[in-house]
């Protein structure tokens, strides 16, 4: 086993050597306990992610484990990534706004490490808590909804919906398996439950809920003024015909949206600018493979999308790759600057 105080102490980046891929959730959960602040893992794919994940919660149960996944689309896709993985990336990216008293370990993967992703204070003032006694006006509610990726409807039965029904307010968030219910009276929050989508029936009570938004494209009037701004300056004036530019423009959402996600916001982050300089990381070396393997697969997408952009109705224009992705370049010194930890299987 590693000699964690050694690892502690580094002042440079060092190779964890002969360390089985069985024993890392122990190695991650120790240097946990013991870091300043929290130990991140960076593994090659999902798979060796979720199994630290897994083992790390058996054995460690009293350490927060919190995983961040990257997105379940392909780059440059005519699709949204799954409810459920914004949520996890979300309520990840939270959570290290927000640590707490215990002790943390983030699980990740390369491929969500080389995403550019929300800064900080957008995570924060993007979330919203309530509990009785909140005071939200419904129409100011129903913004902040919007604002954070929910659909408007008649009925909740999917996730990412609401409805506004007289001084309730129904609402199937990306974290919960249950819709939750608002009771007002006024503007004042009453009761927080949770129902069955199917029935419509309450199914039991919360005290408080920490509402996430949907998506991490939040569309209110100043990302829209910057989305059509940028996306005339960089597409051309002929542009504005093209479904994504109309779509936003009139305040609705769009499958893929994501994939343009630098036009809305004034700056984004990697995941790096969301942890402490005291945070102890360590990467698999697979990772660093996997690394290479998916940048030049990022480059051929793009290649991709740039060749056939325009040739039909319902123009697709990309993005540079460098506006939503790190380099490699980027990746190594943002790796050597946090000190970064090599772990690997060989002598």
């Amino acid at each position: 086993m590693p000699d964690l105080s050694r690892i502690l102490a580094a002042d440079a980046p060092l190779t964890l050597s002969s360390l089985p891929r069985g024993a890392l959730p122990l190695v991650m959960s120790d240097l946990a306990r013991a870091a300043k602040q929290r130990a991140v893992f960076i593994a090659p794919d999902d798979a060796a992610m979720r199994a630290v994940r897994e083992a790390a919660g058996y054995f460690a149960p009293e350490i927060d484990v919190i995983e961040f996944p990257a997105r379940d689309c392909l780059p440059y896709a005519r699709a949204s990534p799954a409810l459920s993985v914004s949520a996890k990336r979300l309520r990840a990216l939270h959570k290290l706004q927000n640590p707490g008293a215990g002790s943390q370990l983030l699980v990740t993967t390369v491929n969500a490490l080389l995403q550019r992703v929300l800064p900080p204070f957008r995570i924060r003032e993007s979330v919203r808590e309530f509990k009785p006694g909140t005071v939200i006006g419904h129409q100011s509610l129903a913004a902040l909804l919007q604002r954070q990726g929910y659909t408007r409807s008649d009925t909740v039965v999917d996730h990412g919906e609401f409805a506004v029904r007289g001084s309730i307010v129904d609402i199937f968030p990306s974290s919960l398996d249950s819709g939750l219910r608002l009771d007002f009276f006024g503007d004042e929050l009453e009761s927080l439950r949770l129902f069955e989508p199917g029935t419509q029936r309450s199914t039991g009570t919360l005290e408080s809920h920490l509402l996430l938004p949907a998506s991490e494209a939040l569309i209110d009037e100043d990302s829209i003024k910057r989305f059509r701004s940028r996306y005339r300056e960089m597409f051309g004036a002929a542009a504005t015909q093209d479904p994504l530019y109309e779509a936003v423009s009139d305040g609705r959402r769009l499958a893929g949206m994501e994939h343009w996600l630098p036009l809305f916001e004034d700056k984004l982050d990697t995941i790096f600018d969301h942890l402490n300089p005291n945070d102890v990381i360590v990467i698999d070396n697979a990772a660093l493979g996997a690394a290479e393997e998916r940048i030049s697969d990022i480059a051929d997408y793009h290649k991709q999308r740039a060749r056939t952009a325009g040739e039909a109705a319902g123009s697709y224009r990309t993005m540079e790759s460098s506006a939503l992705y790190l380099d490699k370049e980027e990746l190594a010194a943002a790796l050597k600057t946090a000190h970064a930890h090599k772990s690997t299987i060989f002598a």
